[in-house]
């Protein structure tokens, strides 16, 4: 836990009683019962866009390999 603190700190320039007050209030305003279900929902997100950023990088060189290939090809347009 402290290391997650230290992390976000140094992450976000925020003290340790910033942070405190920044969890306190997103407490009173969510609730105590949502706070898991928001952060389940953050970390799902996040999962999801890594995850699709990492496709992304995989199809690049594929495609990038392809062009060369296609570029060879007469389409009749011209």
């Amino acid at each position: 836990m402290n290391s997650l603190v230290t992390l976000a700190a140094g992450f976000f320039g925020l003290g340790g009683g910033e942070l405190l007050l920044v969890f306190a209030i997103l407490l009173l305003l969510f609730g105590g019962a949502k706070l898991p279900a928001l952060a389940k929902g953050l970390g799902q997100s996040v999962k999801e866009f890594k995850k699709a950023a990492k496709e992304d990088d995989d199809e690049k060189p594929s495609a990038e390999a392809k062009k060369p290939a296609e570029s060879g090809k007469s389409t009749g347009t011209n």
